[in-house]
């Protein structure tokens, strides 16, 4: 399961910014997600409180923004979104699309930090 080794990753990332700010807690780090990251939402979240168990992160949330599929259409000229994962073609032309800007992100995007 290697959403036990991005959990733990990401808490180093974390203890690595609260350590730089003087001994901060992190309540909650914020994470962007994307289908085509390879990630599985839920099996993250799990992973997360179990990497979280008696450490300084036990109270720590994982919240995780959803990023959808965005690509750039040839046929439109425009960023659009897919249909799904599996019908990669654009919602408004139906046009099959390969360049894909949005949706393989798996980005530490903030911490929520208090003293």
């Amino acid at each position: 399961m290697h959403e036990l080794s991005i959990a733990m990753s990401l808490l180093d990332v974390a203890e690595e910014e609260a350590e730089r700010r003087g001994g901060v807690r992190v309540e909650a780090l914020y994470l962007k997600l994307g289908p085509l990251s390879g990630v599985v939402k839920e099996a993250l979240l799990s992973a997360f409180e179990l990497a979280c168990e008696q450490t300084q992160f036990a109270t720590s949330r994982l919240i995780i923004e959803e990023v959808p599929i965005v690509v750039f259409c040839q046929k439109c000229q425009a960023e659009r979104n897919v249909h799904s994962v599996q019908e990669f073609c654009c919602v408004e032309c139906d046009t099959p699309a390969s360049d894909v800007l949005h949706g393989r992100e798996l980005l530490l995007s903030a911490l929520e930090l208090a003293e």
